[in-house]
């Protein structure tokens, strides 16, 4: 009963993606906008943890240097997160069945000088980045826009006829997936290769995997699998984000991150702090274009 539930949300899934595809380019952000509100409206759970989020990171991120000011409460960027997660969600459907192009050309990239510097070394490379406008779009678009094959780290689905249809959609442009379990031992393979990795290394982990640092006012554990690898094998930290604009996005490829050359467990947590920094200035200048849904503070001595 099981397997024919699993191949049911499978096929319903399939399907729904079809259906995105058949939207006119010209109502992506029209039909996004629906679809966001309409979830905004269905998932209360998801807006509750997002709301609560963005109060309590609130006060921190309006006295930032990179805040913005475009929002004035907390409700007004939980609203506008989801609107973006809708429209994200059908350019991801269009993306999956091929119809890419239009959205991969609507991407301005700042700091290609960056990306080019770190590929000189040729000691590979890591993109660090998170949950952040339409990640599957900036992951999907590296082959176009630098030919570059982008070896993503993902979360194996728990219904494997749903992980098959998404694996294949995530490797239609070039890349491929790794995942997160036992991963270690392919992440070392694209790096000794000279190959690219990508890894959201946004949310919450366990102690014993991650450096406890401050983030967004609050404390809160870090995957420190980052630094660990950089320390091990010389790979190049670039961080990396993408932000929507109106009808185009804005990729943004930092310099690459250099460690702070101690490899002690304070040395790892300083360096994770810092790694966290950019993704904290991001959600500061771009509140509406992070996936607050998440329980990003859970396990850290704070409120989940």
């Amino acid at each position: 009963m099981k397997r024919i539930n699993w191949a049911f949300q499978a096929a319903v899934f399939y399907l729904f993606t079809w259906a995105m595809t058949a939207i006119p380019q010209r109502c992506t952000h029209a039909a996004g906008h629906r679809i966001g509100r309409l979830l905004f409206r269905l998932l209360a759970k998801r807006r509750g943890i997002a709301t609560d989020n963005i109060s309590q990171a609130l006060p921190f991120m309006k006295l930032h240097p990179s805040w913005t000011g475009k929002f004035e409460t907390a409700d007004q960027i939980a609203l506008e997160t989801f609107m973006n997660l809708g429209i994200s969600i059908v350019e991801v459907c269009r993306l999956y069945h091929g119809k890419g192009d239009i959205l991969i050309d609507s991407i301005d990239v700042e700091g290609r000088e960056n990306l080019a510097a770190a590929s000189e070394k040729h000691k590979g490379l890591i993109f660090v980045g998170g949950h952040c406008g339409n990640w599957e779009l900036m992951s999907l678009s590296f082959k176009k826009l630098f030919n570059e094959n982008v070896s993503a780290i993902v979360r194996h689905q728990n219904n494997p006829y749903l992980n098959a249809v998404v694996e294949k959609m995530r490797m239609s442009y070039g890349n491929s997936v790794i995942y997160n379990k036992a991963a270690l031992r392919p992440i070392l393979g694209v790096i000794k290769k000279d190959g690219a990795i990508g890894m959201l290394a946004d949310q919450a982990v366990f102690p014993e995997n991650g450096a406890s640092i401050n983030f967004l006012g609050r404390k809160a554990w870090a995957n420190k699998a980052p630094a660990i690898l950089a320390h091990k094998t010389a790979v190049s930290l670039i961080p990396v984000f993408i932000h929507r604009t109106g009808a185009r996005h804005v990729l943004t490829i930092h310099p690459e991150y250099v460690l702070c050359g101690d490899r002690s467990e304070a040395g790892i947590q300083r360096d994770i702090q810092a790694l966290s920094g950019y993704l904290e200035n991001f959600v500061c200048a771009h509140p509406a274009d992070w996936y607050w849904v998440h329980r990003r503070w859970k396990r850290a001595g704070e409120p989940a």
